[in-house]
């Protein structure tokens, strides 16, 4: 095994399951609750979406379209019904279903444990935090593309917080780790994986391509000093200000309530959908003032807030480097090349004030 892997999982039961096996064990999961996976979705794109069959579940795959989020924060929601007449109203019945996610990969979960932060701290918010009980997440390893940068950010293809089980693919089938008890019962009660602690297998680490220049623990100290960098003129320039690198965020959770009115005009619904800072309504304020008019401001409030405003506060990074904002941009702008050019900006006023 390489290094890494080794002193990420060493020591751990493991298990081999071949694809047969998995799929058995799919079905199995399905026994237990309500499974949800990663899905093809037309001919290059992926989604997770509930498992009607095991089959069709795909765990070789970049990335879904739109992160997890969206079963524990869906694009659109209703808050709650009321009456204009009797003055009443009534919130959906929401219950915590259980269920279980299959074939996460590890900057997703962590994206998850990002969202846990923001929707704890402050006024606990009930309808994410509903759907998040009940919930177990079953990990896999991924193959890093040209967009991925993970490991950039702190988080390795390895990294198990969070999970029950975690998935390496070995030949034709995979390696199959317990991390809690809970997902240790779960291999023991299917029965069907060979355990093989014994066996010294051989695994390579896998190589992220694209890398941020300087390690990700210097991030936010850079981030105080580059407030009024040319950079971010220069983003805007190219940037189309559609919102979808904000939308796609696996880590992102503004959103915009709105209530809508029946034709009765007495029952309505008090509902709200995901928005986003980079759309030019976003801060507009009564009187039509606009206090990041410019896209060049709201891609700079946009990335503070992934490396500094929320780190500030949690501790860790909030860009977790997934790629979807970079690979999805219609104006191809990358979220690392971004990063890179502010490392340089800093690097150059560090370099003018030692003159």
């Amino acid at each position: 095994m390489g290094n890494k892997i080794k002193s990420k999982l060493e020591g751990l039961n493991r298990y081999y399951f071949d694809k047969d096996t998995t799929t058995q064990f799919i079905n199995f999961l399905r026994d237990q609750a309500t499974v949800i996976a990663p899905h093809s979705k037309g001919d290059v794109s992926f989604s997770f979406e509930e498992v009607k069959n095991a089959e069709d579940v795909v765990l070789e795959y970049p990335r879904t379209i739109q992160p997890l989020k969206k079963m524990f924060m869906p694009p659109k929601e209703v808050l709650i019904n009321f009456n204009l007449k009797s003055n009443k109203y009534k919130q959906p019945d929401l219950k915590p279903d259980k269920r279980i996610f299959f074939g996460v990969h590890s900057y997703e979960m962590q994206s998850i444990k990002r969202l846990d932060f923001s929707f704890t701290k402050g006024h606990p918010e009930s309808n994410y935090l509903t759907r998040r009980e009940n919930s177990m997440f079953i990990g896999v390893a991924f193959e890093p593309d040209k967009w991925h940068f993970s490991s950039a950010v702190g988080i390795d293809i390895e990294e198990t917080d969070g999970f029950a089980i975690y998935f390496y693919p070995l030949g034709p089938g995979y390696l199959v780790f317990e991390i809690t008890q809970e997902g240790g019962k779960l291999i023991r009660d299917f029965g069907l994986g060979t355990l093989v602690n014994d066996q010294d297998l051989e695994v390579e680490e896998k190589e992220f391509k694209t890398k941020i220049k300087y390690h990700y623990n210097r991030l936010p100290e850079i981030f105080k000093h580059v407030y009024d960098s040319k950079v971010w003129e220069d983003v805007a320039q190219k940037c189309l200000g559609c919102g979808t690198c904000n939308l796609l965020c696996p880590t992102c959770y503004c959103f915009d309530v709105q209530d809508e009115i029946e034709l009765d005009a007495e029952n309505g619904q008090r509902s709200r959908s995901w928005d986003s800072c980079m759309l030019r309504g976003f801060a507009e304020v009564s009187g039509g003032e606009n206090f990041r008019n410019s896209l060049g401001e709201r891609t700079r409030h946009r990335l503070f807030r992934k490396f500094k405003y929320i780190t500030e506060q949690s501790g860790v990074l909030h860009c977790v480097g997934c790629g979807r904002c970079s690979s999805y941009c219609p104006a191809d702008i990358s979220l690392v090349d971004i990063v890179n050019n502010l490392i340089d900006d800093y690097s150059d006023q560090q370099k003018k004030q030692a003159i």
